[in-house]
């Protein structure tokens, strides 16, 4: 059975000089988080969307690895990941991920290095995060007076 996980976000004014928030009221994990143009193209205090696709990237590819590794007879030590996407601002529409590049270091007892690399591809091929970045975007939109 599917299930939905989601999260809110608000904008207010224009591109550069209106901010906004994004809330996650399944976990409460954010409320009302702040960002804004500069959270996101600049340096400024404050989240924004390809930082948090990063973290649930590394997240979701952190138990991938896991799982397959489990599938495979092995239990990890520890597994930490990181997702480093990539965006161009320059691009024509407009600023595009352009890729994610996974980093992971892990410690899994009684492994070969060929193993490893294998199982990681697996995962990385299976992660739910890496197989969504594919997939097709519906819209709904409603205008209110």
């Amino acid at each position: 059975m599917a299930f939905k996980r989601y999260a809110d976000a608000v904008w207010q004014g224009d591109l550069q000089a209106g901010k906004g928030t994004m809330s996650t009221p399944q976990s409460g994990l954010f409320d009302a988080q702040n960002y804004s143009f500069k959270t996101r193209f600049g340096d400024e205090k404050g989240t924004n969307p390809e930082e948090l696709l990063a973290a649930a990237h590394a997240g979701c590819f952190s138990m991938a690895l896991s799982a397959v590794l489990g599938k495979e007879g092995f239990t990890p030590d520890r597994i930490q990941s990181r997702a480093e996407v990539a965006m161009d601002p320059g691009m024509d529409p407009g600023p595009t991920v352009t890729g994610v590049t996974l980093v992971v270091e892990a410690s899994v007892p009684g492994i070969s290095e060929d193993q490893f690399q294998k199982i990681a591809e697996a995962a990385k091929a299976g992660c739910v995060i890496s197989r969504a970045l594919s997939v097709p975007v519906s819209l709904s939109a409603t205008l209110k007076a």
